[in-house]
């Protein structure tokens, strides 16, 4: 069961009632004001029935019906009204609702009567819709695949529904799996995944699931729907906020830092943020481990952003936790100031900008920061923060003007 409520109590409520009629049920509840609004792509896939209270969301109950009821293959609707409203129960019901109820005197018999309408309803839209043809190629069991979200020349990047988590997750999928030529290809895949699940840190991606499908190996993570940093950028962040979202960052860095990983590729496209304003860092294709050594590739090919490059990074010299650091302070910088610190028209000179050009300035209003921007920027990885940890004591202490 999936519970549509923002009343904790209501919610216990019907977990109770289910509790008793199906003991091995399940239910989740998903406070809006809380979690956010369902994805415009979600359908429910791993539910049986779902219970929609009308004050949901501030009272937009109807509103939530109306456009739940168009959702493709989307599980029977049980509506929990404010009041006893025969006309309004009337409509409900003529408009595809699989019951309605008061929610304030929920009677047991009432309850299980409608829920078990509502699961054979479930099995005949299901079994209409087994044959239905799928939109994208790739078949992964347990998700339905969405939409492409990504695609590179190694792997490609969906939006999917678990049917096990009830929720939206972004799958990245390796194009060959494990038994074929590239062989190298699923190593640093399966290397991505093991780095990732090894942390446990509210402000790192969470990973779901890892397993091989067909010719495909595939992991499943966490979905982000408010996007990612560098689109909050674009509308200006106070000093608070652009503090705020460091920290974050920083805690999340130390974590990962922790467990002896190197993130190499930090920049705002790869910082996401939750429904509830949390931050989380993602994308750990070129991340590596300390204990292993760092090397540019044979053909002078330098692995990162260059925009958020470390000076010591761009000329291919050994790295540390503080080119991480140096990344963050670039992030910092354009979160405070809208613009990225260096500029230049091909990719070699702003390598060249990192290592050489002269620290930039904040404007006026922003003097305070400077300090820890220069710390944060500093051109020698020594005269840098020496780890996450210490920047995170730095920040707080830091007063917004």
């Amino acid at each position: 069961m999936l519970i549509l409520t923002d009343q904790t109590d209501l919610g216990r409520v019907i977990e109770h009632h289910v509790s008793i009629l199906w003991p091995d049920g399940t239910c989740r509840v998903h406070a809006p004001l809380v979690s956010g609004r369902l994805h415009s792509a979600f359908t429910a896939a791993g539910y049986d029935v779902v219970i929609l209270d009308e004050r949901v969301e501030r009272g937009l109950g109807l509103d939530w019906f109306e456009n739940l009821r168009c959702r493709p293959i989307f599980p029977p609707v049980v509506f929990l009204a404010e009041h006893d409203d025969p006309e309004l129960a009337d409509q409900l019901l003529r408009r595809g609702a699989a019951g309605v109820l008061v929610r304030e005197r929920i009677d047991h018999d009432q309850l299980t009567a409608v829920l078990n309408g509502a699961l054979a309803r479930r099995g005949e839209r299901l079994a209409s819709a087994a044959n239905a043809p799928a939109g994208i190629a790739v078949s992964v069991p347990g998700y339905r695949c969405v939409r492409t979200l990504a695609r590179g020349s190694t792997s490609t990047v969906y939006l999917a529904e678990s049917e096990r988590a009830g929720d939206m997750v972004v799958l990245k999928v390796l194009g060959d799996g494990p038994e074929s030529s590239a062989r190298g290809q699923f190593s640093r895949f399966l290397q991505e995944y093991q780095l990732i699940s090894r942390i446990r840190h509210p402000n790192v991606v969470r990973i779901f699931d890892l397993g091989v499908a067909g010719d495909h190996a595939y992991f499943a993570m966490e979905h982000f729907p408010r996007g990612d940093l560098r689109k909050r950028i674009h509308h200006p962040l106070t000093p608070q906020e652009a503090l705020d979202y460091l920290a974050q960052i920083a805690r999340g860095l130390n974590a990962v830092h922790e467990v002896g990983v190197l993130h190499r590729d930090l920049k705002p496209g790869n910082v996401m943020l939750r429904a509830d304003g949390s931050l989380a860092i993602i994308d750990f294709g070129l991340a590596k481990q300390l204990n292993l050594k760092v090397n540019i590739t044979g053909t002078g090919e330098i692995f990162g952003t260059p925009y958020y490059m470390s000076p010591e990074q761009g000329h291919g010299q050994e790295l540390d936790v503080r080119t991480d650091l140096y990344s963050l302070g670039v992030i910092f910088f354009e979160m405070l100031t809208g613009q990225k610190p260096y500029l230049a028209g091909n990719v070699m000179n702003v390598i060249y900008m990192h290592g050489n050009a002269p620290l930039p300035l904040l404007p006026q209003p922003l003097q305070c920061y400077q300090p820890l921007l220069v710390r944060l920027l500093a051109k020698q990885p020594h005269e840098r923060f020496a780890s996450a940890a210490e920047l995170l004591a730095q920040v707080a202490g830091e007063v917004v003007p």
